[in-house]
């Protein structure tokens, strides 16, 4: 009989090799190819046709009618809102984030919101003991919710547990990299492992009609760690924001089989555990009572969400023969170049002999391309210290040609400033148009809009 064919899996990013080596070819980390061990390939399984032997599978129409799926609304807006509308039965959603960013805060509040509704919850926990939940649950204020608790890692007791009586009508796993199947070989968290119990949890969320949640951790660059079909076979994908020295925090949908994605959740960090924010804006935007250079108002848009935060620019002039450096917090560095170079090519002025440094207040992280226009603003103020008025807003996506093009829902925008009590609006030329309750001042070229910060026109 010829030998079985093994392969090494990749502990960080889940691709497979043939045979070992000591980097990974897609990655590029070091010693992370391990022998995955359930899953060894004979040349019989290879070669085995699969056109014969199988059962007939019903195909039906696209036109077919379906109800749309049943949702269990948790009662905490701001999570509801990024989950589309609350669980629905039968899904798997994964939330991940860093250490100690309040994944397990804010799933306990939502299990106990659930649990006093009357629904039935399961939270397991494989980090902590049943106590150790019950200690945090008391801190909370929701000691007396009926959640039943269970400190577990083997997938096969869990299930068991849960398949014996009705099954519950949530399932909370925290977390999946602690998990353990007996079928498969390997120590907990390897990509076999996570990759087998989420493939197990998830077939019982769907036969028997449970929302399942899975906490994953996440690596050093952001990612959730494991192996990156984990985030294909669930049905919802949560990423926690924020930064551990600011309160705030952010439950971003980066992908939702039953909702939008790119809505989120804001969250204030408290002693009583994690509140909703009802006005983001106002968590972003500093004391604006005086004029200060380098700082412009950006009406953000998360999903169908308007956010304004403040975008904060510092130049310092250096001596002669001085290697400028370019610092950035909370924004792309590669499109902060980009602007840098527009504004020194179609515009005449010159960064090259300062430093630079480029913030968006609060610990916000913008990934929004409208940004553009409220940066260069917040950069020619800083250069030129002159200050932007403190009653305007800038929104505009930036061309390497120079031209200020306009972005989506610029009525949204504008309401959510005016709604804050701004009174004027930085725009594209094309969006000038727009209904407003302020003054909108458009801009084709960013070389006029420059004319216009430095009062050239």
């Amino acid at each position: 009989m010829a030998k079985p064919k093994k392969r090494y899996v990749c502990q960080q990013c889940g691709s497979v090799s043939s045979r070992w080596a000591g980097q990974c070819s897609d990655c590029g980390e070091w010693n992370t190819l391990v022998e995955d061990a359930g899953a060894v390939v004979t040349p019989f399984q290879a070669k085995h046709n699969l056109q014969s032997g199988g059962r007939t599978i019903l195909l039906s129409g696209l036109d077919t009618d379906v109800a749309l799926p049943e949702r269990m609304a948790t009662g905490i807006a701001e999570f509801d809102r990024a989950m589309g509308g609350g669980f629905v039965t039968g899904s798997a959603t994964l939330i991940g984030g860093d250490p100690g960013i309040g994944k397990s805060t804010l799933l306990l509040q939502a299990a106990a919101k659930l649990a006093n509704a009357g629904k039935s919850v399961a939270y397991v926990s494989g980090e902590e003991a049943a106590d150790q939940v019950r200690l945090r649950a008391r801190r909370l204020g929701l000691g007396k919710a009926p959640v039943q608790l269970a400190a577990a890692t083997s997938v096969r007791d869990i299930l068991t547990t849960l398949g014996e009586g009705s099954p519950p009508d949530l399932v909370i796993i925290d977390s999946i990299q602690t998990m353990h199947s007996d079928l498969i070989e390997g120590a907990p968290g390897t990509v076999s492992q996570v990759r087998a119990s989420s493939g197990e949890l998830i077939r019982f969320a769907k036969e028997n009609g449970s929302a399942l949640v899975l906490v994953g951790h996440v690596t050093k660059d952001g990612s959730i760690a494991g192996p990156r079909v984990l985030e294909h076979m669930v049905d919802t994908v949560l990423a926690f924001e924020g930064e551990r020295s600011h309160q705030y925090r952010i439950l971003r949908a980066v992908k939702n089989r039953f909702g939008g994605t790119d809505e989120i959740g804001v969250f204030a960090m408290a002693g009583e555990g994690l509140s909703e924010v009802a006005n983001p804006s106002s968590l972003f935007l500093t004391n604006r009572d005086e004029s200060m250079t380098g700082t412009v108002v950006f009406p953000a848009l998360e999903g169908t969400r308007p956010v304004l935060v403040e975008v904060q620019a510092l130049t310092v002039r250096l001596a002669s023969g001085a290697t400028p450096r370019r610092a950035v917090v909370g924004w792309d560095s590669g499109r902060l170049a980009m602007i840098l170079a527009v504004l020194e090519a179609r515009c005449g002025l010159s960064f090259s002999t300062c430093e630079v440094y480029l913030n968006i207040a609060g610990g916000y992280r913008l990934q929004d391309p409208a940004a553009d226009l409220a940066v260069a603003a917040a950069l020619v103020s800083a250069l030129s210290e002159r200050p932007v008025p403190n009653d305007a807003v800038a929104f505009g996506e930036i061309a390497l040609s120079g031209e200020v093009r306009p972005v989506s829902h610029g009525p949204i925008r504008l309401k959510e400033a005016g709604k804050l009590g701004f009174q004027r609006a930085l725009l594209p030329l094309a969006q000038a148009g727009e209904k407003a309750t302020m003054a909108l001042s458009g801009f084709k070229t960013l070389s006029s809009f420059v004319d216009h910060m430095l009062g050239r026109g």
